[in-house]
């Protein structure tokens, strides 16, 4: 049976649920910005009216104000932001209980399993536009077709308020002409690498040849190649609160982008040394590394390798994902997340190999356990890595460092 997809994307979600508040400022050019002092005057995000003088998401305000005198600059409303998000998201399962979070303001459905319920794939998304528009006040583009990718290039098309069906019949017709930076996971560096070698549409690259994508791009390049085919399978994964998940993953909002591979394999560290508490604590091992980048546009790409065996250890979490990073060239970006996928139960072959004799993993797990078990005692900054205080003044507020579960009785 074919599947149908769904991709929901909240309309301009920041600037929108910013308006809500400030309903004087309907009809007036405004734009979501950080604090000038901390986030160097970004636009975070602008409305329509802004659109229209030009004003683009990541320049500086200063930049912004050339075009659009008159732009208005609202503060984020990050609590209002998350609220609006799961309110959203409660309105996309009463239609289907598959429902994939991608970022704060879109979601995939599928709804293969909805249709003698609710209707075909194009019904059920003028349902969920019409209920997102009169319950939340915002409005959402949708994407309906046969796959993810497609699906999520058809909410793209049109914006606002628009409703894009990509089929098995006319998705060469739709979108072989869009330039291959439209595609899902196409970043800036994938984009430059795959125009030096011609490939300048999504049509492009259906034309490729295997060996030359793996050689610029590895398999990554052959899994673009059969998303622009049609061909993407990957299913619609449902965040679910079990035993042993299917990922765990840690990323959050700071005060200003990265600009070096230090500031950044800080934050991995961060997030690294809390995702392998949670695997030693259920007893599970991660087999994969992802890294999620968006960029100082504000794009979001996520690359994914395999590790040899199984690790339960932040440093090598950390360290692996700083490999991808350096690989794809992110630098600089706005922010960066890491998860722990392909997770095992059970003994795993902790003999890692990725960094010289020095890095045991089996002795690396003795120490993190070792240093898990001191801080349970003795307070959560017992003990902390000398390099992860270099960065302490920037934590966000209640962020809480690696090794602070407490001790219960």
């Amino acid at each position: 049976m074919e599947r149908t997809i769904l991709h929901c994307d909240l309309n301009n979600f920041f600037a929108s649920v910013s308006l809500l508040y400030n309903q004087t400022l309907v009809n007036e050019p405004v734009a979501v910005a950080g604090s000038v002092q901390e986030r160097h005057g970004i636009i975070l995000a602008k409305n329509e009216i802004a659109k229209k003088f030009g004003v683009k998401t990541a320049e500086p305000i200063w930049k912004a104000k050339q075009k659009c005198a008159g732009l208005y600059i609202l503060p984020p409303l990050y609590d209002k932001y998350e609220e609006f998000s799961i309110k959203a998201r409660e309105i996309y399962h009463r239609y289907t209980d598959m429902v994939e979070p991608f970022g704060m303001d879109e979601c995939w459905l599928d709804v293969t399993g909805s249709y003698l319920l609710f209707g075909d794939g194009q019904t059920i998304a003028k349902k969920i536009m019409r209920d997102i528009k009169n319950e939340l006040g915002i409005t959402a583009s949708v994407g309906v077709s046969f796959n993810k990718s497609f699906a999520k290039l058809g909410s793209d098309m049109k914006k606002p308020e628009g409703l894009t069906v990509i089929s098995k019949e006319n998705f060469k017709e739709k979108i072989y002409n869009l330039p291959i930076s439209d595609l899902l996971f196409v970043g800036n560096s994938t984009a430059n690498k795959l125009n030096s070698r011609g490939i300048f549409s999504i049509g492009d690259i259906t034309l490729a040849s295997d060996g030359m994508l793996d050689k610029i791009l590895g398999k990554n390049g052959i899994m673009l190649k059969r998303s622009a085919m049609g061909l993407d399978d990957s299913p619609v994964i449902t965040p679910k609160s079990t035993d042993r998940p299917k990922s765990v993953g840690r990323s959050r909002t700071l005060s200003q982008d990265f600009e070096s591979d230090d500031e950044v394999f800080r934050e991995l560290l961060f997030y690294g040394e809390e995702i392998a508490e949670i695997l030693r604590e259920k007893e599970i091992y991660a087999t994969g590394v992802a890294l999620i980048v968006r960029s100082t546009d504000l794009k979001t790409n996520e690359y994914a390798v395999r590790i040899d065996s199984g690790t339960q250890t932040g440093i090598t979490l950390a360290r692996v994902a700083m490999n991808l990073f350096k690989e794809h060239g992110c630098l600089p970006c706005r922010s960066v997340g890491l998860r722990a996928i392909k997770l095992k139960e059970g003994d795993a072959n902790v003999q890692l190999d990725l960094f010289g004799s020095f890095d045991d993993e089996d002795k690396l797990l003795k120490i993190e356990r070792n240093i898990s078990e001191i801080c349970a005692r003795f307070g959560k900054n017992a003990v902390v890595r000398g390099s992860l205080l270099l960065k302490k003044k920037n934590l966000a507020p209640g962020f809480k460092p690696m090794y602070c579960k407490q001790k219960t009785s």
